[in-house]
């Protein structure tokens, strides 16, 4: 994959991989469109046929494909017919945008440094599944959200930016996740940005935001949060 350029001017190529609803994909849709993120989708890819993520990109006219896992045999086989699809949009970053595989090491490998996930957790706490539950049942008084480089570890990269938010008393799972759900729609457009303006890159299994390694994720908690 080529070099992440160094301008704002000039639009980021990426593909964003989903397999549900796509809001993320949206938040994302919006920023390019109201201006504030200098990025071009050039396709949108799914695991699964009916992700309504897929309708949402047809609405704005953005190339879709669908490479279903269940039509491969097992993960290396996916991840090669997906890896293939994604090479010929030529992107420069690989965003995903709740696509819920496991990514093979050969696939990982590839798009090193070049790809970035959206975990709904404070990492390193709580990855993988059903993370505002065990929060909740953990007795934590915050949770949020964090953008990360994505490694062969699971949830494991190097975290650029977070967003926090209180857990309340009483909080039931769906409110919370709610909550954090405003603050992904918030922190993605604006973390994908500062890669549209060659801030952000991987080096050494860190992550550098202008020249320096991050020793704790940006925190772009809101005050009123």
């Amino acid at each position: 994959m080529t070099s992440i350029p160094d301008t704002s001017q000039t639009r980021l190529p990426i593909v964003v991989l989903i397999s549900g609803s796509g809001s993320n994909l949206q938040a994302i849709i919006d920023a390019i469109d109201n201006g504030t993120l200098h990025a071009e989708i050039r396709a949108v890819i799914s695991n699964r046929s009916d992700a309504y993520g897929l309708e949402r990109a047809h609405q704005h006219g953005i190339p879709t494909a669908v490479i279903e896992h269940q039509n491969y045999p097992d993960r290396e086989q996916f991840d090669n017919a997906l890896q293939h699809c994604i090479d010929q949009y030529q992107p420069q970053l690989l965003v995903l945008a709740g696509f819920m595989r496991i990514l093979t090491r050969g696939f990982v490998d590839h798009y090193q440094g070049h790809m970035v996930n959206i975990h709904p957790s404070l990492l390193p706490a709580y990855t993988g599944l059903h993370t505002h539950q065990r929060a909740i049942e953990a007795g934590d008084s915050q949770h949020g959200v964090s953008i990360h480089f994505v490694t062969n570890e699971l949830d494991g990269g190097p975290v650029i930016s977070q967003a926090r938010v209180a857990i309340h008393p009483g909080d039931q799972a769906e409110v919370l996740a709610r909550r954090v759900l405003e603050q992904e729609h918030r922190l993605y457009p604006l973390t994908l940005e500062w890669f549209c303006q060659g801030r952000i890159q991987q080096q050494h299994n860190q992550a550098i935001f202008d020249g320096q390694t991050l020793n704790k994720p940006i925190d772009c908690t809101l005050d009123t949060e």
